[in-house]
C-alpha cells in the first residue's frame, strides 16, 4: 500500500514548529510584557519604555550605530561587488571567497583578533568606543552586504549597458541610470541583512570594550535581574521597530524589482 501525502500533510511538521518556536515564544514574550508582577494587565512597562531616558539612549546609540555601520558596509561593498561581477576575471570565484571565508571561522575568534590588533593600533579601545563598535561591526556583517548586491550585478543583462552606450550615454550615466537603478533590490536585501542584526549585536561591544549600551545587552540586563516584565516590553518594543523596517524595505524592495521590470 502506497502512502499519499498531500502538500497540507507536509506542511504539518513546518506548522508544528512555528507554533512551537514562533508563536508560543511570543506570546509569553507579549504576556509578560502587559503585566505586573502578580500577572494583572498592566501599561506601565510601556509607559516605562518610553519614560526611562536610560532605555531611550540605548535605542537612540543602537539606531545610530546600525545606520553607521550599514552606511560604512555599503559604501565598502558596492564598489567590491561590482568590481568582482562586472570584471570577468579567471580567479573572480577565489576574489569572492576570500571575503566569504572569515564567516567560515568562530566569531568569537574573529572579533578576538580583531581587538589584539586595535589595541596594538590604539592601546585603550575606551578611547574611541563608537568608532571601534563601528570596525567590529563592518567586520562581521561586511559579507551580508557584499553578497545580495554581487549576485544582483552578475544578473544584470549586459546588453541594457550596450543599449545605453549605443543611446550615447558615457560610462558614469550608464552607471547612474542602468546599473545603480537595478541593482537596488540588492542594496535593500543588503540593508535589511545588516541594519537588524548590527542594532541587536552587543557581542562586538562587549568583546572590545566591555559595553551593554546597546538594546540587547539592554534587554539581557533585564533579565538577568529578574525583571522580566520589562525585558519583554523592551524585547517587544525591539520587535515591531524590526517588522516594521522589514515591510518597509520590502515593500521597497518590490518596487524597485517593478522598475527594473519595466
Amino acid at each position: 500500500m502506497k502512502l499519499q501525502f498531500s502538500r497540507k500533510s507536509l506542511g504539518i511538521p513546518y506548522g508544528i514548529f512555528l507554533i512551537l518556536f514562533v508563536v508560543a515564544p511570543l506570546v509569553v514574550i507579549v504576556s509578560y510584557a502587559f503585566t505586573n508582577g502578580t500577572g494583572r494587565f498592566t501599561l506601565s512597562n510601556l509607559t516605562g519604555f518610553f519614560a526611562d531616558p536610560n532605555t531611550l539612549g540605548t535605542l537612540l546609540y543602537s539606531i545610530v550605530l546600525a545606520f553607521v555601520t550599514t552606511c560604512v558596509c555599503l559604501l565598502i561593498a558596492y564598489p567590491v561587488a561590482y568590481v568582482l561581477a562586472r570584471f570577468h576575471w579567471k580567479r573572480r570565484s577565489v576574489l569572492l571567497m576570500i571575503f566569504i571565508m572569515p564567516m567560515w571561522i568562530n566569531f568569537t575568534l574573529r572579533i578576538t583578533a580583531l581587538k589584539e590588533i586595535l589595541t596594538l593600533i590604539e592601546g585603550n579601545l575606551a578611547f574611541h568606543p563608537f568608532l571601534n563598535s563601528v570596525i567590529g561591526m563592518t567586520y562581521d556583517f561586511l559579507p551580508f552586504m557584499i553578497l545580495p548586491i554581487y549576485n544582483t550585478l552578475e544578473k544584470l543583462d549586459g546588453s541594457l549597458l550596450e543599449a545605453a552606450a549605443d543611446l550615447g550615454a558615457d560610462s558614469v550615466q550608464a552607471f547612474l541610470k542602468v546599473t545603480l537603478p537595478l541593482s537596488v533590490p540588492g542594496i535593500v536585501s543588503g540593508i535589511s541583512m545588516v541594519f537588524l542584526p548590527a542594532m541587536t549585536n552587543y557581542v562586538v561591544l562587549d568583546m572590545l570594550y566591555n559595553s551593554t549600551y546597546i538594546m540587547g545587552s539592554l534587554i539581557g540586563s533585564y533579565f538577568s535581574a529578574y525583571d522580566w516584565h520589562g525585558g519583554s516590553m523592551i524585547a517587544l518594543v525591539l520587535l515591531v521597530i524590526i517588522c516594521l523596517f522589514t515591510l518597509l524595505t520590502g515593500r521597497d524592495e518590490e518596487n524597485a524589482r517593478g522598475g527594473a521590470l519595466l
